[in-house]
């Protein structure tokens, strides 16, 4: 069987809506094959879809369909390190399994190129996506069907304090509260925090992430939809976060951290948590995953 590891990701860093992400060291692992049926095995227990729905699945025969192939199924296995629907990445680290997979079970057919491109059209968007495949910080555009991005290396002097909630927000559900129009003003102040953003964590100048994270596109709207969101942004920011932000769609909470206090900073903001009454928050500490996906043996 194909082993594949893809690592999470944490999309839009604030200001960088769509176009911003960052893969970090928490990964999904799928191993898979040919096979005369689809036969689906997850190893953590999780509920994932056992049909054709499955997202893995879906993303492999895509791919089989552009190369004009037949897949008549395929045996996978899961195993997911991942936390579902909770804005870490998950639904593009299996399109990413899954496309990695096909890929090598045709032979190669697609570069990576083109893999970056398919992966992006069936999540709609490259922000998870793209790190999940090239690691780093990826600042990605679309056009005409084509994902352009660079990948770049982030500092070492930050890590990641993700903030886990005991509840799932759906994307969909978050995108649904967002404006259908911006005014100019909201679009140049986004416009700027983003360029900051890229710019501060491949130089190391983290003095500037506080003002980086700063957006008016799209966490403002949905601040009413992740319980306590206030509440750990406020206990971050007194616990020393160099900037705090919704990761992707929510409802995971991201503290950037120097990289000597973080763990300091994770434990003690989940007693103040406790302390306060927000229970079931999970804190872990992550770094940024230079690799992107992998096909580790077969």
């Amino acid at each position: 069987m194909i082993r594949i590891q893809v690592p999470a990701t944490s999309a839009n860093l604030g200001p960088g809506f769509d176009s911003l992400g960052i893969a970090l060291t928490l990964r999904n692992e799928v191993w898979m094959e040919e096979s005369d049926a689809l036969s689906v095995t997850c190893k953590d227990g999780a509920a994932v879809p056992k049909d054709e729905s499955n997202l893995i699945f879906r993303a492999a025969k895509r791919l089989y369909d552009r190369c004009g192939r037949h897949l008549p199924g395929l045996r996978i296995v899961q195993l997911n390190g991942i936390p579902m629907a909770r804005g870490l990445g998950s639904s593009s680290a299996c399109i990413v399994a899954g496309l990695l997979g096909a890929n090598r079970l045709l032979g190669g057919p697609l570069g990576r190129r083109e893999l970056i491109d398919l992966a992006a059209a069936i999540e709609g968007h490259p922000d998870n996506t793209t790190p999940a495949l090239e690691g780093g910080l990826t600042v990605s555009a679309v056009e005409t069907g084509r994902v352009y991005s660079v990948s770049l290396p982030v500092t070492g002097r930050i890590r990641f304090v993700l903030f886990i909630p005991p509840f799932e927000l759906k994307t969909e559900k978050a995108r649904s509260v967002l404006p259908p129009q911006y005014s100019r003003g909201d679009a140049v102040y986004n416009l700027s925090r983003a360029a900051l953003m890229a710019a501060s964590l491949f130089s190391g100048r983290v003095e500037n992430l506080r003002a980086a994270v700063q957006d008016r596109i799209h966490q403002p709207y949905r601040a009413g939809l992740i319980a306590h969101r206030d509440d750990v942004f406020r206990i971050s920011y007194e616990l020393g976060s160099l900037g705090t932000y919704v990761s992707g769609a929510g409802p995971t909470i991201v503290a950037m951290a120097e990289a000597d206090g973080a763990e300091r900073l994770a434990a003690q903001a989940a007693t103040r948590m406790e302390r306060e009454g927000i229970a079931g928050w999970r804190t872990r500490v992550a770094d940024a995953d230079p690799h992107g996906a992998e096909i580790l043996a077969e």
